[in-house]
């Protein structure tokens, strides 16, 4: 028996049924014979001639519900909306000289989101919410993910303003439509879905920090190179500290095989202690400061919910 070394309140690093796999099983086509044959699948341990970049840039975003607001139509017909704040940095870390820094071009934006066809840009104070029309009939469980999209086009912004020759750039989160940036691993900390079968999952549970699995290929929409790795820190139960890598479907499988070593000696000097982050060893450090950053650029929640009130209040009379 283990425990699980997350904080509870934040969920699991692992969302499992208590088998050997994930609850949802993935719909993606896998093929996992490319770096090593499927019987010889075993942990891959970590150097293998790999050296760490000299400077290592990771990307997040935050994104916060202000607040849910209705338009009402000529007709009668209401809409739902969500005004929502988002941002993106990136962490510039210096391995060669043990620094790190935000970048500086961290940016925030706004949006009023929702199907209703007559809805304006909501002026909250001196925030401007930019109306985002979605598609469908604006139901309010689909509102928050309709941020995702602008979400990531922030982050693409301010991650390719930050580029440098023979970087590596870590997103936090899947690749999604980010696989066209050069020398990019999507770094995966929650694990939902089972791409495995049970033999091979067993590989991963057995996996030592600092190990990682074979390279595999993933068919889905979001395809593309993919592999596990377990960071140090981790509490011993058989998912603990384990995270998804994945890089671009473009690359081949040499390339892929050479940035899944570069990420086994790079990525683990990242990895958060249990005391310092309740999302430990996963939420790597960088990432967590970069968080909070962010968080703070959003401003506050209090005050934006009650120019928001006001402003849909003036425009009632």
């Amino acid at each position: 028996m283990f425990v699980d070394s997350w904080d509870p309140s934040y969920g699991a690093a692992f969302e499992g049924d208590g088998g050997d796999g994930p609850a949802s099983p993935s719909t993606a086509q896998v093929e996992t014979h490319h770096e090593v044959p499927d019987a010889e699948w075993a942990p891959i341990d970590a150097g293998r001639g790999a050296r760490c970049p000299d400077v290592v840039l990771l990307v997040d975003g935050v994104r916060r519900n202000d607040a849910l607001l209705w338009t009402r139509e000529d007709d009668g017909t209401s809409y739902a909306g969500l005004a929502a704040s988002f941002a993106a940095g990136v962490v510039r870390c210096d391995l060669a000289n043990g620094v790190a820094e935000l970048v500086a071009g961290a940016q925030v934006g706004r949006g009023l989101f929702t199907a209703s066809p007559s809805a304006e840009d909501v002026q909250a104070g001196s925030v401007r919410y930019t109306v985002r029309r979605v598609s469908g009939s604006g139901e309010v469980s689909k509102l928050p993910a309709a941020v995702q999209a602008p979400l990531t086009e922030l982050e693409i912004a301010v991650s390719s303003a930050a580029r440098e020759e023979d970087d590596l750039l870590v997103v936090d989160g899947p690749l999604r439509s980010r696989r066209q940036l050069p020398r990019t691993l999507g770094y995966v900390k929650t694990q939902q879905r089972q791409y495995l079968s049970a033999q091979l999952t067993g590989v991963v549970t057995s996996l030592l920090p600092g190990q990682r699995t074979p390279v595999f290929k993933m068919g889905s929409l979001w395809g593309g190179w993919s592999w596990y790795l377990r960071l140090p820190g981790s509490s011993g139960a058989p998912w603990a500290g384990i995270v998804r890598i994945e890089c671009s479907a473009d690359l081949t499988i040499e390339q892929a095989v050479e940035l899944a070593d570069l990420s086994a000696v790079t990525v683990p000097r990242f990895a958060s202690s249990a005391y310092k982050d309740p999302r430990a060893p996963q939420n790597l450090i960088p990432i967590a400061g970069l968080e909070r950053r962010l968080r703070g650029m959003l401003g506050d929640a209090r005050v934006l919910h009650r120019a928001l009130t006001l402003s849909a209040a003036a425009g009632r009379r």
